[in-house]
């Protein structure tokens, strides 16, 4: 049978193609919305409702692309292809390995539906603004009570994240439920102790994320390093529900904190980004008053354009919250003196200054280890 003709799709006025527009993407659904073009339509809709952009545009990006359906291969797509549309551009990203990388760093909306096309059913942001890219809040709309940082950097870049990222992620037996309630319970209190702003989404599969809009002033490792202290008073306000342990065997029912996700090079699924689900789930922004009484099966392809139609993005202004990191940083010096110095790093990155040893703690051996975390050959 030879291949269906590909469709043409205008998107704001750009020509974006839509090929093999019938192929099953999700079985479950079938033809009931689980083709191509519903992942399709339904970036297009998100994008040009402005939800989508706001949460991309400007961002290095990676793709998780699965053209062949869910049930086919993974392709994780960090640097853009050689051969891609005019409109479409890239901005340069740095590795823990020094190497440097082009990502792709969507601008307007046919850049998303040009992604979709490839099989892109999640979009992967880096928390951090490319190098000319527009930014929707300023200095003079600072969140009230925001602290502006000392040594701001003078324009965006790739090296100053412009977001704390809190990524609740249930262990065990732990579920969507639990990691709701710390949100909720113990997160949001805290926040609003520290004079912090934080916005809540699904993960779109069992977790929830929560971003705080920063002013980009500090870089990667110190952001971590906020994160890191914000975690740690999360699990100190209740231990038997919070985990910062970054290793499995320690964490046991709760809810771990996923610190790594603000380390160079970690990237979280993005706000309306669809994710590997039988049934099209989508990470989706919500208001903490909504965060209340919701289950992530209820975000789709098929419900969240109408739900943005219907109360728009209430992440709309997130870039216009952002704020100063000093009250964090201070937690991170009080955990210093307390003997509570770094956390490790995922396996793949370069022993970093100050890590403790990147060892699983049933398979540490004392007397093969220094007081700085080297080991001793």
């Amino acid at each position: 049978m030879p291949k269906p003709k590909p469709e043409m799709l205008d998107v704001d006025g750009v020509e974006v193609k839509l090929s093999n527009p019938d192929k099953i993407y999700f079985p479950e659904l079938g033809e009931a919305g689980g083709r191509k073009r519903d992942l399709v339509e339904y970036y297009r809709t998100v994008a040009l409702q402005g939800a989508l952009m706001t949460a991309i545009a400007g961002r290095p990006t990676y793709l998780e692309r699965y053209p062949d359906g869910v049930d086919g291969d993974q392709i994780y797509q960090k640097h853009l292809t050689k051969y891609h549309p005019a409109h479409v551009e890239s901005t340069e990203v740095v590795f823990p390995s020094k190497r440097t990388g082009q990502a792709f760093c969507p601008r307007i909306p046919a850049d998303a539906v040009w992604a979709a096309n490839l099989g892109t059913l999640t979009f992967h942001t880096w928390p951090t603004l490319a190098p000319g890219a527009k930014r929707a809040g300023d200095m003079s709309s600072l969140a009230p009570g925001a602290k502006r940082a000392g040594d701001l950097s003078p324009s965006p870049d790739n090296d100053h994240p412009d977001q704390l990222r809190l990524d609740l992620d249930p262990s065990g037996d732990t579920t969507y439920a639990d990691a709701r309630r710390v949100a909720l319970e113990l997160l949001r209190p805290l926040l609003d102790e520290l004079g912090l702003p934080g916005f809540p989404k699904t993960s779109g599969r069992r977790g929830v994320h929560v971003y705080i809009p920063i002013e980009p002033g500090w870089d990667f490792i110190a952001t971590r390093r906020a994160v890191i202290a914000l975690a740690r008073e999360l699990e100190r306000r209740d231990p038997a529900a919070v985990t910062t342990s970054w290793w499995k065997e320690e964490r046991g029912d709760r809810v771990f904190i996923d610190f790594n996700q603000n380390a160079r090079d970690r990237s979280m699924a993005s706000p309306y980004s669809v994710r590997k689900t039988p049934r099209a789930q989508v990470s989706t922004p919500l208001t903490w008053d909504e965060l209340a009484d919701t289950e992530p099966a209820d975000f789709t392809v098929s419900t969240v354009p109408e739900l943005l139609a219907r109360r728009g993005d209430p992440w709309a202004d997130i870039d216009a919250c952002r704020v100063g990191i000093e009250v964090l940083l201070e937690m991170v010096q009080r955990d210093d003196a307390a003997g509570l110095g770094d956390m490790p790093y995922p396996p793949s990155y370069p022993k970093m200054p100050g890590e403790p040893p990147r060892v699983q703690p049933s398979k540490k051996v004392a007397e093969h280890w220094d007081a700085e975390g080297n080991r001793i050959e």
